[in-house]
């Protein structure tokens, strides 16, 4: 009898250690913090003169269009306040006039008008990008206590994702890889040929590469 209540005792006893073990599993760090990107708009704002555009405008418009160029963006969208004043007008059109000197495709340049609460308010230019979303980690839990379980704590990993999603540079790469070009093939028939003949195939160095650091221009 004693036998038997201790081997009861010991079915019951593996019983519960096997039902501890299920349910989901634990998230992990990579789990619970993902790269992740959010719609965004670089706009800015030009006020309407008379004159037209001023210097520091058309240095505006450069920047923007370098930084459209940059994102490989769709549409700049060029806005006029709406209302029938000619001077508002004529700068949205020679905003977009700016836009195509400063490299922008013209059919890239969309001039449309707003509801605004003057006539003369600003014309507004810009497009649509994507930004990395970056997590508010102090927002996040803290406790570091005590813990009964392998489960890492709620915050853990939330700095990393946060450093990685403010360095990266295009946040088109969290979505999936780029498109890669083409090999050149003309080139690479000519390394193997030259590799075959047992030739260098490395292009020659430049004469000015070949002189001593010392005379490269200071």
């Amino acid at each position: 009898m004693r036998v038997l209540i201790l081997a009861l005792s010991a079915s019951v006893a593996l019983g519960a250690c096997a039902s501890t073990g299920e349910g989901a599993p634990p998230l992990t760090p990579l789990s619970r913090y993902t790269l992740q990107v959010e719609p965004g708009l670089d706009r800015i704002a030009l006020a309407v003169h008379d004159a037209g555009l001023s210097p520091t405008q058309h240095a505006a418009l450069r920047d923007l269009a370098g930084r459209h160029a940059a994102a490989g963006a769709g549409w700049i969208r060029v806005e006029a306040p709406s209302g029938d004043d000619p001077v508002s007008a004529q700068q949205a059109y020679a905003v977009r006039a700016a836009l195509q000197a400063s490299g922008v495709p013209a059919e890239r340049i969309m001039v449309a008008a707003y509801n605004a609460p003057d006539p003369r308010a600003p014309v507004l230019a810009g497009f649509e990008t994507l930004r990395a979303v970056v997590p508010n980690c102090a927002m996040e839990a803290r406790d570091m206590g005590s813990r009964s379980s392998n489960q890492s704590s709620i915050g853990f990993g939330c700095a990393i994702n946060a450093n990685m999603a403010a360095q990266i540079a295009d946040p088109r790469d969290i979505l999936g890889h780029r498109p890669i070009s083409p090999a050149d093939s003309g080139r690479a028939a000519v390394v193997f040929d030259r590799y075959r003949k047992g030739e260098p195939v490395s292009a020659q160095q430049e004469e000015l590469v070949k002189g001593r650091i010392s005379q490269a221009v200071e």
